[in-house]
């Protein structure tokens, strides 16, 4: 049987994301000899009175992506950590190079960073990211996380970020990988267009391989990951939730046929306990490898 490199998500919100319990399953993940570990990014969660949760985002507070990420290295050994996503308009790019270097050193050159444009109107106003020219700003940030992590002298000049010429380290410890995220074909296009992969939220199979599809003919050739999780993605949805417990073999199978390259298996998507997780990536970490 065909399977594509599994990762996991670990618990970075709610009330079962201790740091202990963010150890527990990364520590579990590096002995199991799953491929990765992932977290997202999320700020903050509007409250005004008239906003509704269309989007089903959770109630709790989220621990900081790239703090969890160093948290972790100091824990594990050979897991890749990547982020799914995180969005570099929150922070200036070449304070977040340095960051993401920094982990990389860390971590024996482990770390990979997925990143998206974002959408979240409220996320965008509470750091200073203007509506107008957001796009280009998110490209230029890319362009800005390249040169920060090429040679020195490093130089940059643009409509949104200027680098007079100036040495700027440290730089990852290997060419560090760079996965696009997001929903609508112009994010998937521009993925194929300005990273190295692309990074996709799992929904159902027809948008994920309709996704796949715009990707590829836009010209991306590179590795595909998936995070998935045993919940419906939308309340329009029918039939059973794909990656649970009792299916993962199977999506893990389709997942392969329709070119993905790794799943990165979040159970706490529907708030799976710490120890059934365990449980569960043992269980799979046996039938698959």
């Amino acid at each position: 049987m065909s399977y594509p490199q599994v990762g996991v998500g670990l618990p970075i919100l709610g009330a079962q994301a201790t740091p202990r319990a963010i150890v527990e399953v990364a520590s579990a993940a590096d002995r199991l000899g799953f491929q990765a570990v992932a977290v997202f990014e999320r700020l903050l969660l509007p409250a005004a009175p008239d906003w509704v949760n269309y989007a089903g985002l959770p109630e709790d507070p989220a621990y900081d992506a790239l703090e969890t990420l160093t948290w972790v290295a100091a824990a594990t050994e050979r897991v890749r950590l990547h982020t799914a996503v995180l969005v570099p308009l929150f922070q200036q790019p070449v304070v977040l190079a340095r960051r993401v270097a920094t982990i990389d050193h860390f971590s024996g050159g482990r770390m990979d960073l997925g990143i998206a444009l974002g959408w979240l109107p409220e996320e965008f106003v509470a750091t200073g990211v203007p509506e107008r020219g957001r796009v280009a700003a998110y490209e230029e940030a890319v362009a800005v996380l390249r040169a920060c992590w090429g040679p020195d002298p490093v130089e940059f000049s643009g409509k949104h970020f200027t680098i007079p010429p100036a040495k700027i380290g440290p730089k990852p410890l290997s060419q560090l990988s760079l996965y696009g995220g997001g929903v609508t074909r112009p994010a998937i296009e521009r993925a194929a267009r300005i990273t190295d992969g692309l990074t996709l939220a799992f929904r159902d199979w027809d948008s994920c391989r309709e996704s796949i599809k715009w990707y590829r003919d836009a010209g991306g050739t590179g590795d595909i990951i998936l995070r998935a999780g045993p919940m419906k993605p939308h309340p329009m949805l029918e039939g059973p939730p794909a990656f649970t417990q009792d299916s993962i073999l199977d999506d893990l199978q389709r997942a392969a046929a329709e070119g993905i390259t790794r799943v990165d298996w979040d159970l706490n998507i529907i708030d799976t306990p710490i120890p059934e997780q365990l449980t569960a990536f043992q269980k799979l970490a046996e039938r698959v490898w």
